[in-house]
């Protein structure tokens, strides 16, 4: 007699069960030797290696990313991705709990590998590196790993239960001005001041800020100003971090970037560039019908997620990229109160703590039973992507 999702609900748990002290192990070894943005070759390494010894068919370097990887387990159609990330912030480690994001992921694959018959379709671990700067899965997006998956699924821990968090989207760009070098007191006129029309830009941006929708902003800093103060800068660049409630809000503030930039050369004189300077993070889209089946396993570990907070903005991530090509899901679950904050030491602490070896096992249960609902559970995938705004189930 085939088994039902209860029966395999209750082996799930059991599998994370027999793993838990391998799948700490994993997240203190992570915790302990923190690499950064596309530098995460031990990170990697020790990930894969997990996988493949229990058998999971291993692809390295995916989306020419060095430290990036697939790794899949089962066969054909629905297919399910487990999403690792593994990269730590400079100076302060494992501040964004990146560590626990790896083992969960890693664990739930293996348990929901573990317990699915071999003809259910296909468990993926994506290994995606630098989603702190750089955007490894924006990249994987671009380069087809997401292609013939039906579901993407990761956790993030945090200070809050939530179901999903409003993740903005954002982007960089370089803007640049060259003007004119001259002697500011025996040839003024000569000169072009490229950091004045710079600062303009600045003075510009702040009066735009005031009419701009609630969740965009503009924030810059100068990085080249100028090389002497007897010598009018024939050169100035700025850096601008954009972010905006949606993708296309996002697009329509570089636009007023670039005519700003560019009404102020025309006031000026000066000429002026302006590049993307990074990876877009497009914004996220909740899977909701994910969200809740993936938010009803956690109720049973005792943590109940509950709607994000109207007007609370936690940042962006590359997981926006993702959730624009498949239904996707990224909960937040406290690992330490709503004082608190990640990117933070005391949030890094709080990635090795107790409680969160707590949240990683439950978290790692519920993330790998809603895999198996996700392969075993046509109606849910047709409902996911109805949801998702693609015709038809994949």
């Amino acid at each position: 007699m085939p088994d039902t999702h209860d029966d395999l609900y209750e082996r799930v748990r059991e599998e994370v069960r027999l793993r838990s002290g391998e799948l700490w192990g994993v997240a203190r070894a992570l915790h302990a030797d923190p690499e950064c943005a596309f530098a995460e070759h031990r990170a990697a390494a020790l990930l894969t290696g997990e996988l493949e010894r229990a058998g999971f068919e291993v692809r390295r370097g995916v989306a020419g990313l060095p430290t990036a990887f697939t790794a899949s387990a089962g066969r054909g159609r629905p297919a399910v991705a487990l999403l690792l990330e593994y990269d730590a912030l400079p100076g302060l480690g494992h501040a964004c709990g990146h560590n626990l994001i790896a083992a969960a992921g890693l664990g739930a694959a293996l348990a929901a590998r573990a317990v699915l018959p071999e003809d259910a379709g296909t468990v993926v671990a994506v290994g995606t590196p630098a989603e702190e700067g750089g955007g490894g899965k924006a990249l994987e997006v671009e380069a087809g790993v997401f292609d013939g998956i039906d579901a993407a699924l990761m956790f993030h821990p945090g200070v809050h239960d939530w179901t999903h968090a409003v993740l903005t989207a954002q982007e960089q760009y370089r803007v640049t001005y060259h003007g004119r070098a001259a002697h500011p007191t025996g040839d003024p006129t000569h000169g072009i001041d490229a950091l004045a029309s710079l600062v303009e830009l600045f003075n510009v941006l702040s009066a735009l800020g005031r009419r701009l929708p609630a969740a965009s902003h503009v924030q810059g800093i100068v990085t080249a100003g100028g090389t002497a103060t007897n010598i009018v800068p024939d050169l100035a660049e700025g850096l601008f971090g954009l972010r905006a409630a949606t993708t296309a809000e996002l697009d329509d503030l570089a636009a007023r970037l670039r005519t700003c930039a560019e009404g102020v050369a025309t006031a000026t004189g000066a000429s002026v560039t302006v590049e993307r300077a990074t990876v877009r993070y497009e914004h996220f889209r909740d899977s909701a019908v994910l969200s809740e089946r993936f938010a009803a396993h956690l109720a049973g570990a005792g943590i109940t997620l509950t709607p994000p907070r109207p007007g609370v903005l936690l940042g962006s991530s590359d997981v926006g990229n993702v959730s624009a090509r498949v239904p996707a899901i990224h909960p937040f679950v406290a690992i330490m109160d709503e004082s608190g904050s990640d990117h933070t030491p005391e949030f890094a602490a709080a990635a090795a703590s107790p409680r969160a070896r707590s949240v990683l096992l439950s978290v790692t249960e519920a993330l790998a039973r809603t895999a198996v609902d996700v392969l075993l559970d046509a109606d849910l995938r047709r409902a996911a992507w109805e949801r998702h705004g693609t015709a038809g189930a994949r």
